[in-house]
């Protein structure tokens, strides 16, 4: 206790004699984003609305029609997506990374599919892992959690669509044009 004491006593004088005290964010240059945000999926390109959630360690996508199946030793999952801008439906086949136990409101788990999937965020491409999950009823068709931001931004509270889901450069310096 006496060590807390001390560390907001040394922010305060700090703060009384003008000395600036940087917040991590200001360290380590992280962008500030809303707590929902246009994004874009690639490959399909889908441009969607997605709600930033510090509370999920792991992001979950709308996905329809889940079927897993084995190939050549490897576990996959088929799914479909839909654009609700366009109303096409996009079927999906992706390798399933892992399975994961999602606890509910309710206190019941639910197990949920694992893939990744390439998404634009604020002008950077991420390859994020999302849980696959019926997410009709909700009004964005993905969350995104923690993992998939926590290296670049914040998450201000108060504010939505703080960014651009641009990614032409991003996408240009990882695959150069030949």
């Amino acid at each position: 206790m006496n060590c807390l004491k001390y560390i907001i006593s040394l922010a305060l004088l700090s703060l009384l004699l003008g000395f600036p005290v940087p917040s991590s964010a200001e360290s380590r240059d992280l962008e500030i984003l809303g707590w929902v945000e246009n994004v874009k999926l690639l490959n399909p390109e889908i441009e969607l609305k997605a709600k930033l959630d510090t509370g999920a360690e792991t992001s979950s996508l709308d996905a329809e029609v889940i079927k897993k199946f084995r190939q050549d030793g490897k576990r996959w999952i088929r799914f479909q997506i839909f654009d609700r801008d366009t109303g096409r439906e996009h079927v999906m086949v992706r390798e399933r990374v892992r399975t994961i136990g999602v606890v509910q409101h309710d206190g019941n788990t639910q197990r949920r599919p694992v893939v990744t999937m390439d998404v634009c965020v604020a002008g950077r491409v991420l390859s994020v892992e999302v849980s696959l999950i019926d997410r009709s009823e909700f009004i964005y068709q993905l969350l995104l959690g923690r993992s998939a931001i926590q290296s670049f931004a914040l998450v201000d509270p108060a504010n939505t669509f703080l960014s651009n889901p641009d990614c032409e450069q991003a996408l240009a310096e990882i695959e150069p044009e030949p």
